[in-house]
């Protein structure tokens, strides 16, 4: 057996759902070039760390000096609750509840996904030699993760912007581990969306745009994040945190089969959550009941000011 296929069956053991190899050569420079010309259109917002670091983005040697591969892995979280979700519509939900992104619902997928690339760079290390290193990436370090995904053969860019798996569909989290062992690198995979546009009809406000471009700066995931000024009536719905109107619309995520790894804790009660009850939280409530979430690293102020904005207060 080959170390490339040990470590893929590593990773899945580990409780990862797809892993695919690539080098550690620089990103294309069509990614690169529309990378740029986003930034300059101002659909980054307030999200002024998208401007840092560009060489390290799209180089993954520029964060790991004699990198040579990138491993890049896969997690689904599709909730065992969507196993029986045939089709899409948009839910019929109380005016004094506020929704949660699905993947704000788990424990927090930054800490789980870490802790299993450890593992895996171990396995790695103890395969090959003490000397080698490895640079654990998930979704923090600036590094194009999307692209080197598409290179390792993990799926396509579909129109919502997300990366879609033929088999697991978008509602997939990514890692990566860049690293000094040279391995044999896959190729990309063919999909596209077709002639399918459910995820341009479903967004709410109407970001994806038909030029090819996201406009972060008025989606309602951003919006519930990052801004903080006010916000004209109705303009994120009843999102609370996040969004997911885009990936459930996704035909390939309507037929992905749902998340079967029993550590990664799902929090079923985090889907909806109670408004006015939000607004009453006090720090230490927001603390135990979100310390392991997402939604933890947002803070109670801008969640309740997220909870007056569904309320229209």
């Amino acid at each position: 057996m080959t170390l490339e296929q040990e470590i893929k069956d590593k990773a899945l053991a580990l409780g990862f759902n797809a892993v695919g190899i690539t080098d550690a050569s620089p990103i294309g420079p069509e990614h690169v070039e529309h990378f740029e010309a986003w930034l300059q259109a101002g659909y980054a917002g307030r999200m002024h760390y998208m401007h840092r670091n560009l060489q390290k983005r799209v180089h993954p040697a520029k964060l790991l000096e004699g990198a040579k591969s990138v491993i890049v892995v896969a997690l689904n979280y599709k909730p065992p609750a969507m196993a029986t979700a045939v089709g899409w519509a948009p839910p019929i939900v109380s005016p004094s509840v506020g929704r949660v992104a699905i993947y704000a619902q788990y424990e927090d997928y930054h800490s789980f996904i870490k802790s299993l690339l450890r593992e895996l760079a171990e396995f790695i290390r103890m395969k090959t030699d003490k000397t080698q290193q490895f640079k654990i990436c998930v979704d923090s370090a600036p590094l194009a993760e999307k692209a080197l995904a598409v290179r390792a053969g993990l799926g396509f860019i579909g129109k919502n912007h997300l990366l879609i798996h033929s088999q697991l569909g978008p509602q997939i989290l990514l890692g990566a581990i860049i690293t000094t062992v040279g391995l044999c690198p896959d190729g990309p995979v063919d999909g596209s969306c077709g002639g399918c546009d459910r995820c341009l009809r479903a967004c709410p406000t109407g970001v994806l745009r038909p030029d090819g471009y996201l406009e972060a700066s008025r989606c309602i995931s951003y919006l519930t994040q990052y801004e903080t000024q006010d916000l004209s009536e109705g303009q994120v719905g009843n999102w609370l945190f996040g969004c997911d109107e885009c990936l459930l619309a996704c035909p390939f995520q309507q037929t992905a089969p749902v998340c079967t790894n029993q550590h990664f804790e799902w929090h079923p009660e985090r889907d909806e959550l109670d408004l006015r009850e939000v607004l009453e939280l006090t720090a230490e409530e927001f603390e135990a009941k979100f310390h392991d979430s997402p939604v933890g690293k947002l803070g109670l102020d801008l969640l309740k000011s997220n909870a007056r904005r569904c309320l229209k207060l």
